[in-house]
């Protein structure tokens, strides 16, 4: 299981495309794995012969553990697979001469991600999984002492398991009681309910968001912004495109385009929180929720702020279709500054939304709707628009984050100054 994206502990097989006796070339796409971020394609380090398959579709792998044996046609791969756990000494030979492709997608991601701090008894580092290492927490098995079974001796979850059913039980009956109570208290007391699994997508979500309001002091501030003038200028632009046979502007593709201008005009609030220091990006690279059947999916449009608007209206579409289809990409989820969560579309005036880690800034943004306003000594029916800034402070004060919901007003107030 390689590493697919920036953030991923582990993966889900969603299906094989390649069957067991299928020949492979490089660049194939072997299989679809449902990452923390996406479902992504997984090619073919090498050409070869799929000879097994080792994680069925379903299953949850840690990155460095194998998920298949890719050899010469000979079988010796295939038959090295299932000796791999009794027999740990024996297993990198075959697998090395017969399976590269395996062997690459093996170790490389695990040479990188940090998978090996713990240490053997002779004092050379021992390799773990990310999931391995949790698993002996959870379980109070000292992870040092476990004898690997998986390619060059990995520690593999399995591993740690058989470990802890064999240890003595006083550390890990004394740290049971807690984890115990969880199930007890989201279970329901009474009635029939249908259990539904969490996909991959919204149990990392559902981990990230809690941490996000748990860490993030957050801060809200709202802005009732006047765009009367904003869906004017829109009809003009849509028109215009219509003429030239290009697609369609929408409200939110314009916000997108005014937060970028107003985060160029002030910078501070384009940063993220580390530790005991700020990272102020120099990209500007908005991020747009998109809610879909499978869980909450954040395509970015990167350098958002060079880019005009029919552009970010054209890759925003695009990127939220295939998000849709979960075909997104690692790339086309990575690297947001700030996002903007829109549910104006469903008749929302007004909500918070929870920051997107590593981001320090989230706008949520409601329907515009019909008010009566003074003007002079008239009254006039205007749309109003209300947005709410989530920001983190502790990288982003009070005052900064009010004079860029001013900012931002102001640009979507006299849309001309958005595009010029």
């Amino acid at each position: 299981m390689p590493r697919l994206s920036d953030t991923m502990e582990e993966g889900v097989v969603s299906a094989w495309l390649k069957q067991v006796g299928d020949q492979v070339k490089a660049g194939e796409i072997l299989a679809e794995i449902e990452t923390d971020k996406a479902l992504m394609e997984l090619e073919a380090y090498e050409d070869g012969i799929l000879e097994a398959i080792i994680a069925e579709p379903g299953t949850t792998v840690a990155i460095g553990e194998p998920i298949a044996m890719l050899g010469d046609g000979s079988g010796a791969s295939a038959a090295a697979a299932p000796a791999a756990a009794p027999a740990p000494a024996a297993a990198p030979a075959p697998t090395a001469a017969l399976a590269p492709a395996a062997a690459q997608a093996v170790s490389a991601p695990a040479a990188g991600n940090g998978s090996a701090p713990a240490v053997s008894a002779d004092g050379e580092r021992k390799r773990t999984s990310p999931l391995a290492r949790k698993v002996a927490k959870e379980l109070g098995v000292d992870i040092n002492a476990v004898n690997g079974t998986g390619p060059n001796g990995r520690v593999t979850k399995q591993d740690v398991e058989n470990a802890g059913s064999t240890a003595a039980p006083a550390a890990p009956v004394a740290a049971a009681p807690a984890p115990a109570a969880a199930p007890a208290a989201v279970a329901p007391a009474t009635g029939d309910y249908d259990e539904i699994p969490l996909t991959t997508i919204q149990r990392v979500s559902a981990q990230r968001l809690t941490e996000s309001k748990q860490q993030a002091p957050h801060i809200y501030l709202t802005s009732a912004i006047d765009v009367t003038e904003l869906l004017a200028f829109r009809a003009q632009i849509n028109k215009t495109l219509e003429e030239t046979g290009s697609g369609k502007v929408s409200v939110n593709d314009l916000l997108v385009k005014a937060v970028a201008t107003a985060l160029r005009l002030d910078p501070a609030v384009n940063v993220s929180f580390a530790g005991d220091k700020l990272l102020q990006h120099k990209s500007i690279n908005i991020g747009i929720a998109v809610a879909t059947d499978a869980g909450l999916f954040v395509p970015v449009i990167h350098d958002a702020d060079r880019k005009s608007v029919s552009a970010i209206a054209a890759e925003g579409k695009e990127k939220a279709g295939r998000a849709r289809d979960r075909k997104l990409k690692g790339e086309d989820m990575s690297g947001g500054t700030f996002t903007i969560s829109n549910l104006g579309m469903f008749g929302i005036e007004q909500f918070t939304a929870v920051i997107n880690p590593p981001e320090s800034a989230i706008l949520a943004v409601g329907a515009a709707q019909d008010e009566l306003k003074l003007d002079g000594e008239k009254v006039v029916s205007r749309k109003i628009l209300r947005v709410t800034l989530s920001a983190d402070h502790r990288s982003i004060d009070g005052a900064v984050a009010a004079r860029f919901l001013q900012q931002l007003k102001e640009l979507i107030e006299h849309p001309l100054r958005i595009v010029t």
